[in-house]
């Protein structure tokens, strides 16, 4: 995340009712958005997440806002996937999934996934845009091909990628889903791609094949935290996702939560949860924003049938040195 002094100062300090505490923002405008990720490109934010199913090729769908409030519709990138993934799955998906961007220097790099639901036939791929364009957000990606790939067989699910690039220089690549949980596999920073010479795929969380997925990796004060979804993503207002997250001194863990327990065993201390029209919120982004951390997620809103819609939220850290996120604006209504 390319790191600048925060653009609005107000984000996330709506007043709750009848107290002083700040609540979490109401943004505006076009938000339908699910899985979503989210980059400050000079004096813009541009936000990507998963394409709707069938509809321009099912590619991804792009987001812009001048003040991380307001968001307009950028249509999307592309109107047909690379062709590797019909041929990495044996058939083309429906839509690809869970973007996620990142920034080095003057490079872009945008992982995303293409799977089958509710299969591990997954694979995730990396396209880079030397020069993005926060008015024409859709141009000048560069194909990269595929990173990371998983099949019938294997104890992972390559999907809903998330790097971070440690003070070392090193880079990784945090994905997973269901069956052993969340991976992590070292990258070249420059490249974006696996780093031949580490091999190591890592083990950061598992629920014991349970649900958990959409990680996302955040480093503060010498912390390295994992953020997860737990239980029922996609379905709406039947959705019951969970916002969870842990923390570790070294990027590939152990990782424990509040009370101690090990992400590996199942544990995770609760950031977020269904509260009034906000259901099911999840498939979350930690991200660093000039000096503020943000959270980045979906909900699917109980006055709109279900809709996903985007929510962008301050992270609160606390002197227990835990993140908090504010309250939902007016109780979780509007």
């Amino acid at each position: 995340m390319r790191r600048a002094a925060p653009l609005l100062l107000t984000l996330g300090s709506v007043a709750s009712g009848g107290g002083d505490r700040p609540t979490q923002p109401i943004l505006k405008g076009d938000l339908q958005i699910h899985d979503p990720t989210l980059l400050r490109v000079g004096n813009t934010y541009v936000a990507m997440g998963t394409g709707y199913e069938n509809v321009d090729g099912g590619t991804l769908r792009i987001k812009t806002s001048p003040n991380g409030i307001i968001w307009t519709d950028a249509g999307t990138l592309g109107e047909t996937q690379p062709a590797w993934v019909e041929k990495q799955l044996g058939t083309a998906p429906p839509n690809l999934w869970a973007p996620h961007l990142f920034a080095r220097g003057n490079t872009t790099y945008l992982y995303f996934a293409a799977s089958l639901f509710g299969k591990n036939t997954s694979a995730i791929g990396l396209m880079t845009n030397k020069h993005l364009d926060p008015k024409n957000p859709a141009k000048g990606w560069v194909d990269q091909g595929v990173v990371v790939t998983s099949q019938q067989g294997d104890t992972f699910n390559a999907i809903d990628p998330a790097r971070i690039d440690t003070p070392d220089g090193r880079a990784w690549l945090a994905f997973g889903s269901f069956w052993e949980g969340i991976k992590m596999r070292e990258l070249d920073p420059v490249s974006g791609r696996l780093r031949a010479s580490n091999p190591k795929l890592y083990s950061l969380a598992s629920r014991g094949g349970g649900a958990i997925e959409a990680a996302s990796v955040l480093r503060h004060d010498g912390y390295y935290y994992l953020f997860v979804s737990f239980d029922r993503c996609c379905a709406g207002l039947e959705s019951t996702y969970r916002i969870m997250v842990g923390r570790s001194k070294n990027v590939t863990g152990p990782y424990v939560d509040q009370e101690g327990v090990p992400m590996l065993q199942g544990g995770g201390s609760q950031l977020q949860a269904t509260y009034g029209r906000y259901i099911g919120p999840g498939g979350q982004e930690a991200i660093h924003d000039g000096s503020r951390d943000l959270l980045v997620y979906h909900y699917y809103d109980g006055d709109q049938g279900g809709t996903p819609q985007l929510q962008v939220s301050p992270s609160r850290w606390g002197a227990d040195g835990w993140p908090t996120l504010d309250p939902l604006p007016g109780g979780g209504q509007l």
